[in-house]
């Protein structure tokens, strides 16, 4: 099963094929697993959540961006320690660190708890995330190499049904907190596991980590998506808003000049003079932004619009993420990448999801059948579009730098998938607020709403303004998925036609 991730990752010598390989393949899918499902398994727990802890849609969106912001923030830090003190043992580490989390976020008694829970769940899944992928390429030669990254690549996509499924299994039968229990047992076999089979690794000349630019660029994502957050309960001119954004903003510029100055680069700021590297970056963004954004959006659509139960809900989103499995499990994806070249497949990919996400937004809005061709289209889109973009980006960095790539690359799916979050989620709070009736006007959630409703007009009332809202939120995630691709698709195929001309970095002037 040919992958389109494997060849650029590749280094430039074949490593001996590890005699238990395969095994420890299994071992480091299913540490990847319990990471991916961290990202999506808290969006059926939003009911029981606003009901059990008090937790408004503001704190659900910060349980959910708390984990991936801490995430995202930390992973080119955590593949360059990776790099430098050894790829096992920060495997380790981060099964440590992610089970610890796990734990407290189970037993978490307020939504301020959960979310500082998540936070620390977070920094064990940076860890988690580039060290695997580093093992991999590690213990794999250049023949198995394409196969095995193929199957890591299809846990990425099995992870996006697996985690509203396994969490809606357990809260049928569970309270919400089993949603982060269940990454116990997982941790410590995935522990003992390591230690036993995977062996060691690492770069003793590698980079060393760059830790001003893992501040900074934490501080920068948090304090822009804070504003996103708050703009429809303070107002989007608002004092809170408009200082927090402009904090974010000026952080970002200051770790982008950083970045351009350091001896030791988190990310080396030239890179962004490679189209192909600009091109994967701003099209990974946007899809993890569309993919992250609907999926907290389908949830709460599901649930709350169309009264499923949450194991309802995990199944009839399931759909998605399989179609996508398959797809990358029968190699087809990989083919067509091959016959369509990766700025077409890329544009083709992020088209056909921005089209699921718009019919299931207009189509969808009253019954699950309406959604069901929807989501099988944008699942044939993310088998297209991610293995392809993912490829982009690691081909645009030197082999020496494979790490970096796989940090990038992590780094572009966590960040993407918080901000569509926050931003759809602002939208969805935006619209859902305009719209309440005056009884309702000031509620921070749908149930806050229903409770605050007096007759059964009005109650219907909240509904439809509740429905309405997220099908404006999916048609804005559709728009930005399908710009994303064609810019994406426009700068790839500029980079592509410029390496055929004699310039193999494709350097922008």
């Amino acid at each position: 099963m040919p992958s389109p991730v494997a060849s650029a990752a590749a280094p430039a010598e074949s490593p001996p094929r590890h005699p238990t390989r395969w095994i420890i393949l299994g071992v480091i899918c299913l540490a990847q697993l319990t990471v991916l499902l961290d990202n999506t398994v808290l969006n059926v727990a939003v009911p029981s959540l606003n009901k059990e802890l008090g937790a408004t849609t503001a704190d659900i969106q910060w349980m959910i961006n708390a984990y991936s912001l801490v995430q995202s923030g930390l992973l080119l830090t955590a593949g360059n320690a990776a790099d430098r003190y050894g790829r096992k043992k920060m495997l380790a580490i981060g099964l440590v660190l992610f089970g610890v989390g796990s734990v407290c976020a189970g037993f978490a008694q307020s939504a301020g708890q959960l979310i500082a829970a998540r936070a620390g769940m977070g920094i064990g899944g940076a860890l988690l995330m580039t060290t695997t992928l580093a093992v991999v390429v590690q213990i794999f030669d250049n023949e198995e190499r394409p196969k095995a990254i193929g199957i890591w690549g299809a846990v990425n996509s099995l992870g996006f049904a697996a985690g509203p499924l396994i969490g809606g299994t357990l809260l049928n039968h569970f309270w919400w907190g089993s949603i982060f229990l269940i990454n116990i047992p997982v941790a410590v076999l995935g522990l003992v596991a390591v230690l036993k089979l995977v062996p060691e690794s690492k770069n003793p000349s590698g980079d060393r980590p760059d830790l001003p630019g893992a501040l900074l660029s934490m501080i920068g994502m948090v304090a822009v998506v804070f504003a996103i957050i708050s703009g429809p309960d303070h107002g989007w001119l608002s004092a809170r808003v408009l200082g927090s954004a402009l904090v974010g903003l000026l952080a970002l510029a200051v770790f982008a000049r950083w970045e351009l100055h350091t001896p030791h680069p988190m990310l080396d700021m030239h890179f962004f003079r490679d189209r192909k590297f600009v091109g994967a970056v701003a099209g990974g963004i946007l899809v993890a932004f569309g993919m992250g954004g609907s999926m907290f959006l389908l949830t709460q659509h599901l649930q709350l619009v169309l009264g499923y139960e949450p194991l309802e809900a995990g199944l009839r989103i399931a759909p998605l993420a399989l179609t996508a499995v398959v797809l990358n499990f029968s190699g087809l994806a990989g083919r067509l990448m091959v016959k369509l070249r990766t700025p077409r497949t890329i544009a083709v990919g992020m088209t056909l999801l921005a089209g699921g996400l718009a019919a299931i937004s207009l189509s969808g809005a009253g019954s699950y059948s309406g959604m069901l061709a929807g989501l099988i289209v944008m699942g044939i889109g993310v088998a297209l579009s991610m293995p392809a973009m993912a490829n982009a980006i690691m081909s645009a960095i030197p082999p020496a730098k494979a790490g970096v790539g796989a940090g990038v690359n992590g780094t572009l799916m966590e960040c993407g998938q918080g901000l569509g979050v926050a931003v759809l989620g602002a939208v969805l709070n935006s619209r859902f607020a305009a719209l309440l009736p005056a009884v309702a006007a000031g509620a921070g959630s749908l149930p806050a709403a229903l409770a605050a409703a007096r007759t059964d007009a009005d109650r219907a009332a909240v509904r439809d303004a509740f429905a309405t809202g997220i099908q404006t939120s999916q048609l804005v995630g559709a728009a930005a998925v399908f710009a994303g691709g064609l810019l994406a698709g426009i700068l790839l195929g500029r980079a592509e036609r410029a390496e055929r001309a004699g310039h193999p970095r494709a350097q922008a002037e």
